[in-house]
């Protein structure tokens, strides 16, 4: 079993940067890919980021291509979020969350086996 929890969230003016982290326990994640979902308040859960293990592909929503980064450290068991040029709409509560039988690009929630607690970001004017 795989215990996720992220960490780094808060809150930021409009154009600021945060980097979250998800710190795995219980299993390697060398056999996982990760992502990264969000859910803003009175929207449904959906997908930010992804990144295999395998040869490191990335997948990124439209919304955040360009500004938000994926990234994990297999040695470390952790997975990154690195959030630029932030907008008010990115305000939500992260989650990360592990997949070890999906579908690549891995866009649906459910393929996604293990999930944190999930971190809030809010984003000022």
């Amino acid at each position: 079993q795989v215990q996720l929890v992220e960490s780094g969230g808060g809150s930021v003016q409009a154009g600021g940067s945060l980097r979250l982290s998800c710190a795995a326990s219980g299993r390697s994640l060398l056999n996982y890919a990760m992502g990264w979902f969000r859910q803003a308040p009175g929207k449904e859960r959906e997908f930010v980021a992804a990144r295999r293990w395998s040869n490191y592909t990335t997948s990124y929503a439209d919304s955040v291509k360009g500004r938000f980064t994926i990234s994990r450290d297999n040695d470390k068991n952790m997975a990154y979020l690195q959030m630029n040029n932030l907008k008010a709409e990115d305000t939500a509560i992260y989650y990360c969350a592990a997949s070890g039988s999906g579908t690549w690009p891995l866009w649906s929630d459910y393929e996604y086996q293990h999930w944190g607690q999930g971190t809030q970001v809010t984003v000022f004017l």
